[in-house]
């Protein structure tokens, strides 16, 4: 049995705040049904006359911007002829004119479970900025594709709070965007009008696959279930010389540099950070970013055993010790980055200045994981009041 997202939800029982004034969509290309039509044609169709407008998040409304930082404008609709917001250009926010005449925001927007991914920031925005106009936010909920049930990783420090991390929570959250935007609403304050209608059929322990849903990529970067299981981690290696894969067909499941020493690096890790993958060895040449045209060294994470498999451990794992192999040639990358001019890029990601001073000291990752233990532990505790699913 396939699981039924919240927007099949809304559009075969329709609620009653959809059935009566202005909806504004935020989507972008994976925010589809079970039959790949699109959230903007099912809710045009099935609630005629109530789309008066379309938000779009970083990459676009059509995921069409490759790479971050890259900004999209605002449009219009040639569908609906209402006017499509930008919110990853001039600003990130929705501004009270965008909401004016709008009585719910509905989101519809596929998380791939990882504190960085910043669609889970936008709709902070929305929701801060729906509680300054009295405007209703209604969350469509979908699967974490990497499943609800393992958490990982350390939280945010206060003075790396960012738009890849706007709260304190693990690099590895194990929420729907739906029980995140209930805790965002309670936990940190935010307290606008919130409805999140749930799915049905979806269990913590799923992958996305077990899901029956389609997958379509949600950023341009992310083409398979297989990358957001390893996107957790190797999202990190935004932070550093080392190539995330990006301009290879396999982003983020690829890794390496023209100036890796393979050997060294796979003796070098921590043998539990191998649990449930291999690593198989392997050159690629990537055709934009990082290291365009050069050949690298590196490898390509296979997964096999998800629930054994820990991606910020191994992630971790990769920076240490290229860092111990190649202290001349490794390098952390300048500013900027995600519209932060001064703070580290890699402490932004990481949420945390100290794991960076850790990682050039080479100590090892089972240390920093005793470190955040206690702080996950309390957050383990604290999101079970949010969870929606068994």
């Amino acid at each position: 049995m396939s699981v039924c997202t919240g927007l099949t939800q809304l559009i075969e029982t329709p609620p009653h705040w959809a059935q009566k004034g202005r909806l504004a969509l935020l989507a972008n290309p994976a925010s589809v049904g079970a039959d790949y039509t699109h959230a903007r044609d099912l809710i045009h169709h099935h609630l005629p006359g109530r789309l008066a407008a379309l938000f779009s998040p970083q990459h676009g409304f059509f995921a069409d911007k490759q790479d971050n930082m890259i900004e999209s404008g605002h449009a219009r609709d040639p569908l609906t002829g209402a006017p499509v917001w930008s919110l990853y250009g001039e600003t990130r926010w929705p501004t009270p004119e965008m909401l004016e005449g709008i009585d719910t925001v509905v989101v519809d927007i596929q998380d791939v479970g990882t504190r960085v991914y910043t669609f889970i920031w936008t709709l902070s925005y929305i929701m801060e900025m729906a509680a300054k106009t009295g405007t209703h936010v209604a969350v469509l909920d979908r699967p974490n594709p990497i499943g609800g049930l393992l958490i990982e990783g350390n939280l945010t420090e206060p003075e790396y709070t960012s738009f890849v991390g706007r709260y304190p929570i693990p690099m590895r959250h194990g929420m729907t965007i739906g029980e995140l935007a209930l805790m965002f609403n309670e936990r940190f304050g935010i307290d606008c009008e919130l409805t999140v209608v749930p799915m049905a059929g979806w269990r913590r322990g799923m992958l996305f696959e077990q899901t029956h849903l389609p997958w379509v990529l949600p950023s341009p970067n992310m083409p398979f279930q297989e990358t957001a299981l390893v996107y957790p981690g190797q999202v990190i290696l935004e932070g550093c010389n080392l190539s995330e894969g990006r301009g290879t067909t396999r982003p983020f499941e690829l890794f390496g540099a023209p100036w890796l020493d393979t050997e060294a690096l796979k003796q070098s890790l921590e043998p539990q950070s191998l649990a449930g993958c291999t690593l198989r060895e392997t050159g690629f040449e990537p055709t934009f970013g990082k290291w365009k045209n050069a050949f690298c060294k590196g490898f390509q994470i296979h997964v096999t055993n998800p629930s054994l498999f820990r991606p910020y451990r191994l992630s971790l794992d990769i920076v240490r010790c290229a860092l111990a192999n190649h202290p001349e040639s490794f390098k952390w990358k300048e500013p900027p980055y995600e519209y932060e001019y001064e703070k580290n890029p890699m402490a932004m990601i990481l949420g945390s200045g100290n794991m960076v001073k850790a990682l050039e000291k080479g100590e090892r990752i089972s240390s920093l994981e005793r470190g955040w233990k206690g702080e996950l532990d309390a957050f383990t505790k604290e999101r079970e009041h949010f969870l929606i699913y068994p």
